[in-house]
């Protein structure tokens, strides 16, 4: 296990500045995820983590050892680190066992010792019966395991982890997260993992680092993030959410699209305001405060994926499958509310919708 320790990196490429000021500890047996949209610089504090790429300023400690900064650079070969890419990268004439050993069988091992790191590797990725088997002959979630215990068999101190599920499909990616963070428990190994899929970060992660053009928007576990956004940026990227203009008098939040209709609110925020509402926190209810029309139900199977116009304003709700049954298009319903999240109107949220379209 290793603690990484980043103290004011920076990284430019020319005037294109990728990375601002990322300062952190992850600590020992932590499962790290670095989360954000293309481009917003989760690849590169990877890449200088292993050593690909050397940061512009500030340092990096691999436990208490200086590795990039400054006059010093450690190359990766000398990090204790093992690190799985997008593509499996596994060698087509080389079986299973062959491509485990590769990073053993390169430095010379005893052939007694990389028998029996392999083996047992093999065994933790439950692999040990496709030992003699070629790539061409496994499948493609088969393949990343692999991939996956080829960076193990060393013993890194460190496994690094950039997109490794991206090429599959959304079954086997699914399955993989949960084989994955069984295998980090089991070995109690410290994991930098990137992804810009929120549900595999909501899933594997102790802690989540939310970016966004190079900058740490929040950094929580995914529990923090999720309910707890800091702003609008960190609301929107995880989880299905929408935003309504509201006008807060101090007791209630009053949405002028929604002909005027209101909730309670007595947080702190008054004036114009953006409501940000999950829609599996919006519920239907005979009593409910809202008032609309239903106007499509999208049947997903576990749940009725609904929209509902309330006044101006169309309006989600994600309710239980078994409401498809109760339900029809055209007809009036009540809605109430189990929690909002309420931000200052600063115009912020349509610049940045604009940017992602």
């Amino acid at each position: 296990m290793a603690t990484v320790t980043i103290k004011h990196i920076t990284k430019a490429f020319g005037d294109n500045v990728v990375l601002k000021e990322f300062n952190e500890t992850f600590r020992e047996g932590e499962f790290i995820t670095l989360l954000g949209p293309s481009g917003c610089g989760k690849t590169t504090m990877l890449r200088i983590i292993a050593g690909f790429e050397k940061p512009t300023s500030g340092e990096l400690y691999i436990d208490d050892q200086l590795v990039s900064g400054g006059k010093t650079f450690v190359p990766p070969e000398k990090r204790s680190i093992g690190m799985v890419f997008q593509s499996y990268a596994v060698w087509p004439h080389m079986n299973v066992f062959d491509n485990v050993a590769y990073p053993l069988t390169i430095k010379k091992k005893p052939k007694a010792e990389i028998r029996e790191a392999v083996e047992h590797v093999l065994d933790i990725v439950h692999l040990s019966q496709y030992a003699q088997r070629f790539p061409n002959q496994l499948s493609g979630g088969q393949q990343q395991r692999v991939a996956l215990a080829r960076a193990l068999v060393a013993a890194p101190k460190l496994l690094l982890l950039d997109e490794p599920l991206s090429n599959l499909d959304a079954k086997l990616r699914e399955s993989m997260r949960f084989e994955i963070k069984e295998i980090q428990r089991k070995l109690g190994i410290t994991v930098v993992y990137v992804t810009h899929d929120q549900t595999e970060a909501m899933a594997m992660s102790d802690r989540i680092f939310l970016i966004n053009r190079g900058v740490v928007q929040q950094s929580g576990t995914p529990q923090e993030i999720y309910n707890q956004p800091a702003n609008q940026f960190v609301a929107d990227f995880l989880g299905k959410v929408d935003f309504f203009k509201g006008e807060a008098d101090g007791e209630r939040i009053v949405f002028p699209g929604m002909g005027g209709q209101s909730i309670a609110y007595s947080g702190p925020r008054r004036g114009k305001v953006e409501v940000a509402i999950r829609p599996e926190n919006i519920y239907f209810d005979p009593d409910g405060v809202l008032e609309g029309t239903l106007e499509h139900q999208y049947y997903l199977g576990d749940v009725d994926d609904c929209r509902v116009r309330v006044g101006d304003t169309a309006v989600r709700v994600i309710a239980s499958g078994f409401a498809y049954k109760t339900l029809r298009d055209g007809q009036k319903v009540r809605m109430n509310i189990r929690d909002i999240m309420v931000f200052e109107d600063d115009g912020l949220l349509e610049q940045m919708l604009k940017i992602q379209t």
